[in-house]
């Protein structure tokens, strides 16, 4: 290009160009001006793209000297962007057009002027600078705070049985045998505690603490029978006596056993504090209560059975014997008999002309899936009865309720009593307190009545929490449900709450269950249901 009569300058940190006139100049065209400048060392520098289009258009025809601007030599332009949450920091670095670059020291003024403090990533900041040049590049970075964990409890004696009911989805409890009796000595470590961490507090990039919430912590449940805390290690719990260990919450108690031949006339009723194992029988009228478990190796004739825990029959349970338990009951077969139990009742074979009683579950049948019967009698249950075959055709009528816990409805009804009680003396307090507040507190007793009111609220807090987890556990009875594995082949009168249904024909294998219209449905092996009338 011919470049005569064209010259350039540098003015404040600008470079001019220079055009005089030249007659008979060839055409000037501003790529060719941005290549004149490269050459001459501006290429680095900010070109102004407007004003080579400009000189490129004066320049043949012009008739005066002018001068234009062309190029600005600019730093590194250096910009730091917080986020919303303060939980990250980003540079961006414009590269320098001829002046001078981003510094480290430039960079750590702009996170400083940001307000950013904490978390900064010094070799990515390194690494920017070297570049030049950089795009929402994350520089620093905050942390979340980590909350501590509760304290928990591992049991170093996986065998003990626990006596904690546990819920699945459906409501129901997942029983389970036993067996032998699991037996620790004096001094047998029982359970180890993990007590609970404070947690870890976070930041943000402007240094910002954030507070971690520490976990709860439980010590080991009080008054635990046969068992102690390590007099060299607190979190170490051990038994203090020889026997039978059982999981509770917080802890694992250690039940003494008691074994003996047969309960009769000869030994006597039998009261106990801890676990009773009667190899033999258990004879008419003879009584055994026991804190713990009661595990009979043969059958129950008549006698009465009252257990803490669970109770285990090898045999049948007959003539009229009663059964009361806070956990399972489980039997062979039962004739006659009256069962009660807080979680389960599960009968191997055969039960017959029977009032049973369950808070959660009666399984009949368990060990006989076939030829399994319930027969006759009365069973209740919240969330499940099961039995292979149900009824007889020369038998009397087999009565079933299901969707029924009457400890949890006796529960229920005293909480909402309760919640009533805690509501009136809240008033009382809320009046007393904007009393003294107008007439005045020349006593000083606002501060106790303000005491007693926070007080009031947390324990009604509490209270409403409780009912609302007893009524969560009642709401599961909705899912109630029987399951027959083989038939119905005798008169049944079925409840479900308020539903009632005489059954009067047979069935095959299914289910009967109240569906989500409120109607009694029976439905097959196939899926298939129909309305039960």
């Amino acid at each position: 290009m011919d470049v005569v009569g064209m010259a350039l300058s540098e003015s404040g940190g600008s470079v001019l160009l220079h055009v005089e006139p030249e007659p008979g100049r060839s055409g000037v065209d501003a790529l060719a001006l941005r290549s004149w400048l490269e050459l001459q060392g501006y290429g680095g520098w900010l070109l102004d793209e407007q004003a080579l289009e400009q000189v490129a258009n004066q320049a043949v025809a012009a008739a005066e000297p002018f001068s234009v601007a062309v190029a600005q030599r600019t730093d590194a332009a250096v910009a730091v962007q917080v986020a919303p949450d303060a939980m990250a920091a980003t540079l961006d670095i414009a590269p320098a057009r001829g002046g001078a670059p981003a510094t480290l020291q430039g960079v750590h003024q702009a996170l400083a002027q940001a307000g950013v403090a904490a978390g900064i990533d010094e070799a990515a900041l390194a690494a920017a600078v070297a570049a030049g040049a950089c795009q929402a590049l994350v520089v620093a970075r905050g942390a979340p705070a980590e909350d501590g964990h509760d304290a928990e409890f591992e049991e170093l004696i996986p065998a003990a049985p626990d006596r904690t009911p546990r819920l699945d989805a459906n409501g129901l409890i997942d029983y389970r045998e036993h067996g032998d009796i699991v037996m620790v000595h004096t001094g047998a470590l029982l359970m180890r505690r993990l007590p609970a961490t404070p947690g870890a507090p976070g930041f943000t990039v402007r240094g910002d603490v954030l507070p971690a919430k520490a976990g709860r912590d439980a010590p080991f449940a009080a008054h635990l029978t046969g068992a102690e805390v390590s007099a060299e290690d607190p979190n170490l719990l051990q038994a203090s006596q020889s026997g039978h260990p059982v999981r509770v919450p917080g802890g694992v108690m250690v039940e003494p056993v008691l074994r003996l031949a047969e309960v009769n006339i000869a030994s006597g009723n039998i009261r106990y504090d801890g676990t009773v194992h009667v190899e033999g029988e258990i004879g008419q009228e003879m009584r055994v209560q026991a804190s713990g478990d009661i595990i009979v190796g043969g059958m129950v004739d008549g006698g009465l059975l009252e257990a803490g825990g669970d109770i285990t029959v090898a045999g049948g349970v007959i003539a009229h014997a009663r059964l009361r338990a806070g956990g399972a009951i489980s039997a062979r077969f039962a004739e006659t008999a009256w069962l009660y139990a807080g979680t389960a009742i599960v009968i191997g074979d055969m039960a017959l002309e029977c009032e049973m009683q369950s808070l959660n579950q009666i399984v009949v049948g368990a060990s006989a899936p076939q030829r399994g019967r319930l027969i006759g009698g009365r069973a209740t249950a919240m969330m499940l009865i099961q039995a292979p075959i149900l009824g007889s055709p020369s038998g009397g009528v087999t009565k079933l309720v299901l969707g029924a816990n009457p400890e949890l409805e006796a529960r229920c009804r005293e909480l909402h009593q309760q919640l009533e009680k805690e509501q009136a003396t809240q008033e009382s307090l809320r009046k007393l307190i904007a009393h003294l507040g107008t007439a005045g507190d020349p006593q000083g007793v606002l501060g106790r009545a303000e005491a007693s009111l926070e007080h009031a609220l947390g324990e009604h807090a509490r209270t409403r929490s409780a009912l609302e987890d007893v009524e969560q556990q009642l709401a599961l009875a909705r899912n109630a449900r029987l399951q027959v594995g083989v038939a119905v082949a005798g008169a049944v009168d079925l409840g479900f709450g308020r539903l009632q249904a005489h059954l009067r024909r047979d069935y095959r294998a299914g289910s009967f269950r109240v569906d989500g219209e409120g109607v009694l449905v029976f439905t097959d092996g196939s899926g298939y249901a129909v309305p039960v009338v």
